[in-house]
């Protein structure tokens, strides 16, 4: 017999009443007692909601968190560089906890059959509305990569996401992945579709020709009669990570100087509060508070890293807090602020997970998010084939999709060696569970996708990697890009994270043989920053190579050989 939930609710109270315990009620009891997760009374008097890089994921996902971040020099042991058992240590999270589960990889395959998929628009959009309605004057802030990183925003070419931040209600943002669309395609969504509505910030970009600021620097919004000031700072390395041919008249950078300017600006324009709304990435948001004063919180993005607590930096102008938010629109940053006497005198902050399930969906977000994938609907659900392991990309060095993504590449390319960029984002698969086109376009949708092929030799291999490790491991932060490391298949080598750049990497090794520097080898790749490449798109590749297979094998996970970080807590 088929009875309806209101049915079911009915008999539940019913014997409720008549003291018999049902064996639902134990698990009402407990998703009652996580919902708790979400009571967050109202504190002070400026409140801002924060978000990041959740790169198009309109959808409730899976998403695993690294079993490998590793800090090194003044970064070793401090946050974000913690993993596991390290993290949960170090924040006081008991395991096998709703919290254990949101914010590390452990156990993570029953965890999340146990607690369901986190993020997804509709859901997001409910905590929202529901923190909001305690805090009406509060600021919703979105970090950036929101337009990039799903199929359907590929083939909107945006769209999709700028009106579900529409919908949320998000004040201000800034960007990276964002400017991979082209500069024409920014300004003309910036002048068509945020007018009005949201602010673009970035104070570090400004034009070639003139030096003039491409964007608003910052903006200043009265959060209960209190002036705040909301700074933004885009990626400062978008044209060395991404295609500089695609924002040819913008001149990028980090701009500690400009940034000190800007504060020093906003304080004599009246602001009490000042938050930098930032893309740095962690580890230089840490650095810049601590060089810039004047800067009450940072609330970041670009690394991905989901950290329960702010880090307290001092200056010479006192203390900024340092905040990043997570990713895939797994969790909502709450900022409360007791502004009293034209400064901050305290502040609460929470870093809530979004459980799907925990979270009944908003009607007029899951509207819009149905509408966007109709048209797409049967290519995005079509069915490869099935995940014989957990799929997964995050870590420093390899994950099984990244792996699942270089075995297509050598196989169609017939390559000795292949290379896949370290990006941060894309979406877990669950063991026994379809892999599905969307799926992999969640893992290779960018506006430059073609697959390549080129003969390099061996002694430029080498420098390749160093390059690619210094840019994840210098000691100084402002030299980070904030990625990870190249994923590789069919070479095996060993890398120190502690040594310097040109003796990272070792023991190099093709088919059991050592590489040698003057042979020439086949070296398949994608998302080449230069202009003009033929061939086909990743997806296509990959796609193809799934086809081919009834349950997906993954080759040998290729994780080098890690030196030099003995009881590193990145590594669990």
């Amino acid at each position: 017999m088929n009875i309806s939930r209101r049915e079911f609710l009915q008999m539940l109270a019913v014997a409720s009443a008549t003291g018999i315990s049902l064996p639902g009620q134990a698990v009402a009891k407990k998703q009652a007692a996580e919902k708790k997760l979400y009571d967050l009374p109202a504190f002070g008097n400026v409140s801002l909601l924060h978000f990041t890089d959740c790169h198009a994921q309109l959808m409730p996902i899976w998403f695993r968190e690294p079993d490998i971040n590793i800090g090194i020099a003044g970064m070793k042991g401090k946050a974000p560089h913690l993993v596991g058992k390290h993290f949960l240590a170090r924040y006081g999270i008991n395991p096998n906890t709703p919290q254990a589960h949101a914010f590390t990889y452990l156990n993570f395959v029953e965890a999340a059959k146990q607690y369901g998929k986190v993020g997804g628009f509709a859901h997001l959009a409910t905590l929202i509305k529901h923190i909001r309605s305690q805090r009406p004057e509060s600021l919703l802030l979105d970090g950036g990569d929101t337009w990039q990183g799903s199929a359907t925003s590929l083939w909107t070419n945006g769209q999709d996401m700028v009106d579900a931040t529409k919908l949320l209600g998000v004040d201000a943002m800034t960007g990276h992945w964002e400017f991979t669309y082209g500069a024409d395609r920014v300004k003309e969504i910036i002048e068509k579709d945020l007018n009005g509505h949201m602010d673009f910030l970035a104070q570090n970009i400004i034009d070639n020709q003139w030096e003039e600021d491409v964007f608003k620097s910052y903006v200043i919004k009265e959060i209960n009669g209190v002036p705040t000031a909301i700074i933004g700072q885009a990626f400062p390395y978008t044209p060395i990570a991404n295609p500089r041919y695609m924002i040819p008249d913008w001149n990028f950078g980090i701009r500690d100087d400009k940034m000190q300017k800007t504060v020093d600006a906003a304080r004599t324009d009246g602001a009490q509060v000042v938050v930098l709304l930032s893309h740095n990435g962690m580890d230089v948001d840490l650095k810049m508070a601590s060089r810039v004063r004047g800067i009450d919180a940072i609330m970041g993005g670009h690394t991905h890293d989901a950290v329960p607590e702010p880090v307290e930096v001092k200056n010479v102008g006192g203390i900024t807090l340092v905040i990043n938010s997570g990713s895939n629109g797994k969790f909502l940053s709450v900022l409360d602020f007791d502004v009293r006497k034209g400064k901050v005198q305290g502040y609460r902050y929470s870093l809530l997970p979004i459980f799907s399930n925990l979270l009944e969906p908003d009607a007029t977000m899951a509207a819009h998010i149905t509408n966007v994938r109709k048209p797409f609907k049967a290519k995005l659900e079509e069915k490869l084939g099935v995940a014989d392991e957990l799929l997964y990309r995050r870590g420093n060095f390899n994950g099984s999709f990244d792996q699942l993504i270089l075995d297509a590449l050598i196989d169609a390319q017939d390559a000795d060696i292949a290379f896949s960029p370290g990006f941060r984002w894309g979406v877990s698969v669950l063991p026994g569970e379809p892999i599905t086109f969307e799926h992999v376009m969640t893992q290779t949708a960018i506006t430059y996708p073609t697959v390549t092929l080129n003969q390099i030799t061996g002694e430029n291999i080498k420098l390749i990697l160093e390059d690619v490790a210094d840019n994840l491991f210098n000691t100084d932060p402002y030299y980070q890009q904030g990625g990870d490391m190249v994923r590789v298949g069919g070479l095996k080598f060993s890398i120190d994270p502690t040594k310097t750049i040109g003796h990272r990497i070792t023991d190099m090794e093709v088919n059991d043989k050592p590489l040698k520097a003057s042979k020439k080898y086949r070296v398949a790749g994608w998302a080449s920053v230069e202009p003009n490449r033929e061939g086909r798109p990743a997806w296509d590749v990959v796609a193809d190579y799934i086809r081919k297979q009834d349950t997906v094998k993954v080759n040998k996970l290729n994780i080098p050989n890690i030196k030099g970080i003995k009881n590193n807590p990145g590594l669990d």
